[in-house]
């Protein structure tokens, strides 16, 4: 994959998550994104559980989340929130019952066939508040200065430029405004066959970078008070990494350094009432499966 375009991810990220969006959530949340087969180890491998989450909506839960960044948001009433990687829609309906009625939620999508479904299940809920558009993450469809939060579960990791999309969110978010994603990091290289393979990209697997890049990223836009709020093991079952890897190299996988973790990180645009603080390590705050924060 790391031979392939960006045009070439993204197509081929766009045309699989049209497949996905038909799919139920148990396929989904049981495989690498719904992209993957179906695990017959582990149920929700990435995925985590909304539903004592105001707002939850099951209808829009297609179980591709690795994270519950809503949770962590700190959305106010009457706030602007913007979703990326909308879906069909399970966080903006999350959002919105945090903004209230007096707020407005946006969802941003490059399938066309999610973004059917999002606007279906807002009208079936009678949002008139909550607003899809179609386009690219790294080049919203969202005013300069115009969002109080942004969001996003499990989806700047499929993106091929993800300093462009970090860009883009400073870009659109208001002064003292900031941001809450969840989404998978590595820690240790993966396998050659896990990087080159279409379906782990698409998998929330192969497109991911290294923690320590993916940070740095977030400090050179210029983002700050830079907090991880939450960090997870993600465990890929055996039934699915035999279809890409040996037996001999699944165990050297799993007793290697190379990790691969779900990590929801918060950071602030030219905050005004905060201190500048240092990135939190993980140790002082959240360690692995720790659930803390």
């Amino acid at each position: 994959m790391k031979n392939s375009s960006e045009k070439e991810i993204k197509n081929m990220v766009r045309e699989r998550y049209e497949q996905v969006a038909l799919q139920d959530k148990k396929a989904n949340a049981a495989s690498c994104c719904g992209t993957t087969d179906s695990s017959t180890e582990v149920y929700n491998i990435m995925s985590e559980k909304y539903d004592n989450l105001n707002g939850y909506n099951s209808d829009a839960d297609l179980g591709l989340g690795c994270g519950l960044p809503t949770q962590f948001a700190q959305i106010q009433k009457g706030n602007t929130v913007l979703d990326l990687g909308s879906g069909a829609g399970n966080d903006c309906f999350v959002a919105r019952a945090e903004t209230g009625s007096e707020g407005k939620v946006i969802g941003v999508d490059f399938s066309p066939t999610m973004l059917k479904k999002a606007r279906q299940n807002a009208d079936n809920l009678g949002y008139n508040n909550v607003e899809f558009r179609e386009g690219d993450i790294e080049n919203m469809p969202v005013s300069d200065n115009s969002v109080d939060v942004v969001v996003s579960n499990c989806v700047l990791n499929l993106v091929p430029n993800k300093k462009a999309v970090f860009s883009e969110i400073y870009r659109v978010l208001k002064n003292d405004g900031h941001f809450s994603i969840s989404d998978i990091v590595l820690l240790g290289d993966l396998p050659t066959a896990l990087q080159k393979d279409a379906e782990m990209y698409a998998g929330c697997v192969s497109g991911a970078i290294q923690k320590e890049e993916y940070l740095n990223f977030i400090k050179e836009v210029g983002f700050e008070n830079i907090t991880l709020q939450k960090e997870k093991t993600i465990f890929i079952p055996d039934d699915i990494l035999q279809k890409y890897l040996s037996k001999k190299e699944i165990e050297e996988l799993r007793n290697g350094e190379t990790g691969i973790f779900s990590i929801t990180v918060f950071a602030q645009k030219n905050p005004t009432q905060s201190p500048k603080q240092t990135l939190q390590k993980e140790a002082t705050c959240c360690p692995p499966n720790s659930g803390c924060c």
